[in-house]
């Protein structure tokens, strides 16, 4: 690309830049994508709040924007949500639905499978490693994650949750 501007495309350029940033940030994808992700992360802090589970203005924090694992999950909602208005805009004929389509199969069976998995094992390894330590076979252990996928109802719920919210800002647009 040709960074050798005159004056007067220096001065067009801006002006189409930010028109390009306020396009994205209204789009109605991008939104819904945003909002369902915010929601899930929300209800999750809540469901956390209520059973005693965050104890700091830091856990409280990491809930709200970070926290993995949960009801409902928020990477269920959001590729739910990505698709759905995809779908809903552009048809279910066009490329970029099947495109947003196979990554929702990706990122769903992650949550169930993959991710699930992981945590599963973490659990044993975390129990092997206290039992190490508490045998005096290693001097400490390192907690591993436990939390890192979903129950089948986790995100079962986040795709309930990301399809309401991509059809509302699909249709509301």
């Amino acid at each position: 690309m040709n960074q050798n501007f005159t004056a007067g495309e220096g001065a067009t350029a801006l002006p189409a830049l930010i028109d390009q940033i306020i396009g994205f940030v209204n789009n109605p994808v991008f939104l819904s994508c945003i909002f369902s992700w915010l929601i899930a992360q929300f209800i999750k802090t809540g469901i956390n709040l209520i059973y005693g589970r965050i104890n700091s203005l830091l856990n409280l924090f990491e809930n709200l924007i970070w926290k993995t694992g949960g009801m409902p999950s928020s990477h269920s909602a959001l590729v739910t949500s990505l698709c759905v208005s995809i779908g809903v805009r552009h048809g279910i004929q066009s490329d970029i639905f099947v495109f947003s389509l196979m990554f929702f199969f990706v990122v769903i069976r992650d949550a169930f499978g993959v991710r699930r998995s992981s945590g599963n094992q973490a659990k044993k390894i975390n129990e092997l490693g206290r039992e190490l330590q508490n045998k005096k076979y290693i001097a400490s252990y390192a907690q591993l994650k436990e939390v890192l996928g979903h129950t089948p109802m986790e995100v079962i719920c986040g795709c309930i949750l990301g399809f309401f919210v991509g059809l509302a800002f699909s249709i509301l647009d």
